[in-house]
């Protein structure tokens, strides 16, 4: 399906089969000479399919289009490389391209969750679920590199890129200040609630994603256009609601805790999860991975807060409340 938004300015909507997002926004300028579009959906053959009509709907010659990649989940890179042609410039954020650098491996984030009480005999098969593991682009696409500040034009578009950490370490927005349009990613969204995980105790991606949305928060905008569901035009409220969202839900994680030790699993376990299922043990297994993530982050951020201290002398990670 493809809405027209405005001049030169296009959505592609992508389906995700199987997927709580349910369908990827991927957003088109037309230009006189190249083209740019904005993520591509998980590299399986449904969403290929769905790329593939769009761009001849639109009449896009992909030897004249560009690409650009919010952030490096497998829902906005994975079609990136059987898209983008020769000639096509792909921008990418310099942190978040390091997902893609030879050496790397999923066995530390898997060693992680081990050490954060998730079991060790459904480790391989959480994996093996993973979109990230199994809808990734099949080859390293070649990178141009941005940074905050960096600004992409195309079709009298001026996107001004902003980093804003949390969702990924690496997520960019863009910014069209004339037209006041924000291109929010995943950092912003209206229907769903971004998922913010943490998978290193030395990161603090909640604390990051709080000042994220802090950062954007007073830039002048009519149109949110987000990497998921529906537009909305509100920003600031928006963002007052996912920052109360994550208020309550660090105050959940208390409760859930309450005078006992216990690890991040046992922890997820316990806390509401917006999922058609009666118990934990009914989840989905890549479910229980997204929310022992989440549980994680909020973890890492009530730790940062003084509100909780992390016991990490023993062979599985357990945290407890700090009573003054």
């Amino acid at each position: 399906m493809i809405d027209e938004i405005m001049k030169r300015l296009y959505r592609i909507v992508v389906p995700l089969p199987n997927s709580p997002l349910k369908d990827l926004n991927s957003y088109v300028i037309k230009g006189e000479d190249r083209n740019l579009i904005i993520d591509t959906g998980f590299n399986r053959s449904v969403c290929y399919e769905a790329m593939q009509q769009g761009v001849a709907q639109l009449g896009l010659d992909l030897n004249k289009t560009d690409f650009m990649l919010t952030h490096m989940h497998a829902d906005h890179t994975g079609l990136v490389s059987r898209l983008a042609s020769e000639t096509s410039r792909i921008f990418f954020s310099r942190i978040d391209s390091r997902v893609f650098d030879d050496d790397k491996s999923w066995q530390p984030l898997v060693d992680f969750a081990e050490i954060n009480g998730f079991p060790s005999d459904e480790l391989q098969k959480a994996l093996d679920s993973h979109p990230g593991f199994k809808y990734s682009p099949k080859k390293k696409p070649r990178f141009t590199l941005i940074d905050d500040g960096d600004v992409i034009e195309c079709g009298g578009y001026r996107l001004q890129c902003i980093a804003t950490p949390g969702h990924t370490q690496g997520h960019i927005c863009l910014y069209e200040k004339d037209k006041k349009i924000f291109f929010s990613g995943d950092h912003v969204l209206f229907d769903i609630t971004p998922h913010i995980e943490s998978w290193a105790y030395t990161t603090n991606s909640l604390a990051d994603y709080v000042a994220s949305l802090d950062k954007v928060y007073n830039l002048p905008v009519d149109l949110v256009l987000p990497g998921h569901r529906n537009f909305f035009k509100d920003l600031k409220s928006r963002i007052d609601a996912l920052k109360a969202h994550h208020h309550e839900r660090a105050d959940e994680v208390m409760n859930v805790l309450g005078s006992v030790s216990l690890n991040a699993y046992e922890i997820a376990a316990g806390m509401t999860w917006d999922i058609d299922c009666e118990t934990w043990a009914d989840f989905p297994i890549a479910q229980k991975w997204f929310a022992t993530g989440e549980a994680i982050a909020h973890l890492r951020y009530l730790e940062g807060e003084g509100r909780i201290s992390r016991n990490a002398g023993q062979k599985i990670v357990t945290f407890q409340a700090v009573h003054n």
